[in-house]
């Protein structure tokens, strides 16, 4: 592992800063790596990834003979490349009889393989291959739309996981304001069978529909690939649980008697206490109590004279 030394220069402190922890954490850096053997499909299919990615991505071209993914021993490299380009998903590439155009795709949590997904390409289609009008083609760092298509995405737990890693590699960096205008490119999945899944890169092209809602047209822009899911590991709950804390800056405190709804929005709740309706001063006295009143001190005075002749 890396040795940590005490920074000497303003720029090494700068980077120890960057790389530091932060309570709202950055886009998700990607490395690419390739393994010992790679067919020119798989590197291809790594170089359009590398496109996609451009803006938060670091490629490496050279072999790697140690690193084995799955295997004990094989994810230490892995572990030193993630802490040494400080990036938290990685895209490994391998090819041999046994599993041809091999992806391995994982994520890390604090440079320690957190889970793993392997994948097998079929019917590879580059960018170049695609035919459209070039200036439907997605900007680079644009923000993507996700369709997953199919009832696998739910219920098989290969398709879940793949479904969770493919969100993580491609979303970017999470915004809480988006500008519709901005929105170029949708990645289309649709799931054919319980390990095989459709991935499609389309460019969005707005057309008028005579209303204020534009009608939305997919145009295919590559790459396009089949993906069939071959092993996967999940994991470990001691280290999911730490992976999910959340800050207790960023906790928000729980407000009383107030509730949030998707349609109605913030909803609050209001308690009003029990009016006492006997004791309530009136704004005027009406007649009739006013004359009872006389009446009643009336007669108070005529049983005070009477007892005074007693006396």
């Amino acid at each position: 592992m890396l040795r940590i030394k005490t920074p000497k220069s303003l720029r090494a402190k700068r980077e120890l800063e960057k790389r530091a922890p932060k309570l709202v954490e950055r886009g998700k850096k990607t490395l690419i790596l390739h393994g010992t053997k790679t067919s020119n499909t798989l590197n291809a299919v790594l170089t359009e990834i590398y496109h996609l990615k451009k803006d938060n991505a670091v490629k490496y071209s050279r072999r790697n003979d140690n690193i084995r993914p799955f295997e004990s021993g094989g994810e230490t490299s892995l572990e030193f490349y993630s802490l040494k380009t400080d990036c938290s998903l990685f895209v490994y590439g391998s090819h041999s009889k046994k599993r041809p155009d091999n992806l391995v795709i994982g994520r890390t949590y604090d440079h320690h393989i957190y889970d793993l997904v392997e994948i097998g390409v079929e019917n590879f289609k580059s960018m170049s291959s695609c035919s459209y009008d070039k200036k439907l083609a997605p900007l680079i760092g644009s923000k993507p739309f996700f369709a997953f298509i199919g009832e696998g995405f739910e219920n098989v737990e290969e398709l879940k996981h793949l479904k969770e890693v493919l969100l993580d590699l491609f979303r970017g960096q999470v915004v809480s304001n988006l500008n519709l205008a901005g929105l170029d490119r949708v990645y289309v999945c649709t799931a054919v069978s319980s390990n095989k899944v459709l991935f499609t890169h389309c460019a969005l092209r707005l057309k008028k529909s005579g209303t204020v809602v534009p009608r939305v047209e997919l145009v295919e822009v590559g790459p396009s690939m089949d993906l069939v899911v071959r092993r996967h590991r999940l994991p470990d709950e001691g280290l999911k649980k730490e992976a999910h804390k959340v800050p207790h800056e960023l906790i928000k405190k729980k407000e009383k008697n107030v509730s949030k709804d998707a349609i109605a929005g913030k909803i609050g709740k209001i308690y009003v206490p029990d009016q006492q309706v006997g004791s309530a001063s009136l704004p005027f006295t009406p007649k009739g109590v006013k004359r009872e009143r006389r009446e009643a001190k009336a007669k108070g005075e005529d049983k005070k004279h009477a007892e005074k002749k007693q006396k």
